[in-house]
């Protein structure tokens, strides 16, 4: 009985080892092929145990959840023949493990420099068919989906699903920079010159307007003040004449009287006259 004990126990032993070769698990987030001496017997497994042969089989698993490519920036031409420096990114995932592993390898490097280049020949497809203010402002989501589209027509035979193409910043190099910032420099300067003599022309305008308005404002004061004056002054000829007829002796006296006050009101003023003139005809009257 003691001489079987190791016996067994070595048995039990290399079992547990067959058994713990001939059995691999599958995540929810991988992917596994299985290889027979370097050739793909089988390959998308269900989630769960599966079992091999040991030392025959060999197991292969790959991460199956998405991924993301931050390709580099790169430098494309437009339509205009001016170049964009293109920012973008690659969202992606296996599609077929099989494939994947023959064009690849089960290389996630490979596999990115693969797709990059796809992606960067479609890129540079399609901002070679737009102008800059296109692919700045107008069609950026439009070329986001063709991309997206053709991406991942193209990436089938790596094994790849492309779920998503976007591009994150769209830059001018130095040189294009500065001949745009000068144009719309230039432009600027042209709108406001423009608006500058609009409002100069609108200030003369209003100005002479203005200036019209006050020489009629003038005129039109002047004249009723005229004729207001001249109303006054018959008013007060008539005044004057009714008063006359009325008592023509008093009204010469209080005329006189006047005459008197401002004549010789002021200090040091010398009048020469004759005593006799008619200057003094009512200090000479007795009455």
């Amino acid at each position: 009985m003691n001489n079987k004990s190791p016996l067994l126990i070595i048995l039990g032993v290399v079992l547990a080892i067959v058994v713990f070769n001939s059995v691999f698990l599958v995540y929810q987030w991988e992917k596994a092929i299985k290889l027979r001496f370097g050739e793909i017997i089988a390959s998308d497994y269900e989630p769960g145990i599966h079992l091999k042969w040991p030392l025959v089989n060999t197991i292969r698993k790959f991460d199956a959840r998405l991924r993301t490519l931050d390709a580099r920036p790169e430098r494309f031409l437009t339509l205009e023949k001016k170049d964009v420096i293109v920012d973008s990114y690659v969202k992606w995932r296996i599609a077929n493990v099989a494939q994947y592993y023959r064009s690849t390898g089960g290389s996630a490097d490979k596999t990115s420099r693969l797709l990059a280049e796809r992606i960067n020949t479609a890129l540079r497809n399609e901002f070679g068919k737009r102008t800059i203010k296109e692919v700045v402002s107008g069609e950026r989501q439009e070329i986001m989906d063709l991309l997206t589209k053709n991406a991942d027509v193209q990436a089938n035979d790596l094994g790849v699903e492309v779920l998503d193409v976007r591009v994150k910043q769209i830059d001018l190099p130095a040189e294009v920079s500065e001949s745009v910032y000068g144009r719309m420099s230039a432009e600027r300067e042209r709108v406001a010159r423009d608006l500058r003599a609009k409002g100069a022309e609108a200030a003369e305008r209003i100005r002479a307007d203005a200036d019209r308005q006050r020489v009629v404002i003038l005129a039109e004061a002047y004249r009723d003040a005229e004729k207001l004056r001249g109303e006054g002054d018959a008013k007060a000829a008539k005044i004057y004449a009714d008063a006359f007829t009325k008592d023509a002796e008093f009204y010469a006296f209080w005329r006189s009287l006047s005459a008197y006050g401002n004549a010789l009101g002021g200090q040091g003023d010398v009048m020469v006259l004759k005593p006799d003139s008619e200057f003094f005809r009512f200090f000479n009257s007795k009455k």
